[in-house]
């Protein structure tokens, strides 16, 4: 199982860099993207700096060869991913190349007939169930114009609506959404829990802004971006904005020269009317001209290219340095997958009460702590300095033996590793 999702990294600094909207500030600003990787539980395993403008779906196209190697045989992968990565011809691409889709559904979806909903229950690694209403159907998706389909299954469930108040009492208390995947041997409570898995991905990038200093820049060298690359012309979208206004005003015209031509066309009873060529020149003379501005626009917005080369769009942007950011991130998912490693150990080999809420903060103050390192008789011993409470201290000396149980060797010696905790006089 793999997880994969865009991180935006705002840039502060006086390069030329390429606007992309951040989430968390909601408005475009400099920033590079970053595709993350992460296994089932979330712990992230290989990074690449994205293209400048690259979608999800295309950052997913590009990733699977990689993503192939890194599994090392051929066996089918569940990828997941959000909305972000929709596009049906990408899963159609996925499914041939072996890998599974798992992905919510995009759009406006017709809801499931509610007789098809069923209660599903899953117990998770920790012990704790969680209980869905849910139905299991299949959803015919277009691939192209020529009306080929791609056929995946869907999984709908029930959540609570987006109304409050009044308007929650009927039928808007609850809403459907929806989880697409290529996989049919998994139950429909396991398909939802990996779904909803994916935000443990969501749960590192927090970590790591916290503690890792994710969204630091490590080094400000940049080089000149590719002048040919061919990128969205914003005179296209002003064009397209110009059009849907030049629309809505024919709109408005035809409404308003139809009421006026009804008006004019029904008089009192018994009263006559004549309406010559002039008055209905007279009276349709705002949907003619509406009309006019709208084949104008249209036509200058078909005549503007969609796409041109950055020199051309932007000339002299620059990208920030890929090699020393993708070297400190090797560090720090080195370091994260450490201390989430110990973390566990600590919830499943210690019999600390609280390890649920507080193993992170004690693993970051154990790695923080000082100690010994004592290199003798076939053995490393790492041997670490109380910590300031008791509980901690007898929770990190039954981490201690559970570590050296392992006899683990030290790269490049023949020395095995043992750890101990120096006990309080």
């Amino acid at each position: 199982v793999f997880y994969v999702d865009g991180h935006v990294r705002a840039y502060q600094g006086g390069a030329k860099i390429a606007k992309t909207h951040l989430s968390r500030l909601k408005f475009p600003a400099p920033a590079t993207v970053e595709t993350w990787v992460s296994d089932a539980s979330g712990d992230p395993v290989l990074v690449v700096m994205a293209q400048p403008g690259a979608s999800l779906a295309m950052e997913l196209r590009r990733l699977l060869p990689g993503l192939r190697r890194a599994v090392g045989d051929d066996r089918r992968v569940l990828v997941g991913f959000d909305r972000g990565g929709w596009s049906p011809k990408l899963f159609a691409h996925m499914d041939a190349a072996g890998f599974d889709v798992l992905t919510w559904r995009k759009g406006v979806a017709q809801d499931i007939d509610p007789d098809l909903f069923t209660d599903a229950a899953y117990t998770d690694e920790t012990g704790r169930t969680h209980t869905w209403r849910v139905a299991d159907t299949t959803v015919d998706l277009p691939t192209n114009d020529a009306g080929e389909v791609f056929t995946m299954r869907q999984v709908s469930l029930t959540v609570p609506g987006t109304k409050t108040g009044r308007e929650a009492l009927g039928q808007d208390a609850t809403r459907q959404i929806h989880i697409l995947t290529t996989r049919t041997d998994l139950g429909v409570e396991e398909v939802i829990y990996r779904m909803g898995s994916r935000w443990r991905q969501e749960n590192y990038f927090r970590y790591a802004r916290m503690h890792f200093d994710l969204d630091s820049h490590d080094a400000y060298n940049t080089t000149d971006d590719d002048p040919t690359r061919m990128v969205p012309n914003p005179a296209k979208k002003k064009a397209h904005a110009k059009v849907l206004a030049a629309r809505a005003r024919y709109d408005r015209a035809l409404a308003a020269t139809d009421a006026a031509l009804l008006d004019a066309a029904s008089p009192p009873p018994g009263v006559s009317v004549l309406i010559t060529n002039t008055d209905h020149d007279t009276l349709t003379a705002a949907l003619r001209a509406a009309e006019a501005d709208l084949d104008t626009a249209q036509e200058t917005h078909r005549a503007i290219p969609a796409r041109l080369p950055l020199g051309q769009v932007n000339p002299g942007q620059q990208v920030l340095d890929v090699q020393t950011k993708l070297i400190t991130h090797a560090i720090r998912i080195a370091a994260f997958n450490t201390a989430t490693t110990l973390a566990r150990d600590i919830r499943v080999h210690t019999g600390y009460a609280r390890a649920n809420d507080e193993a992170h903060a004690l693993i970051r103050q154990t790695l923080t702590s000082s100690g010994d390192i004592d290199p003798r008789d076939g053995f490393l011993t790492v041997r670490l300095d109380p910590l300031p409470t008791r509980r901690a201290t007898i929770a990190i000396a039954q981490l201690c033996e559970h570590l050296t149980a392992t006899k683990t060797r030290y790269p490049g010696t023949n020395l095995i590793l043992r750890y101990e905790i120096k006990i309080r006089p």
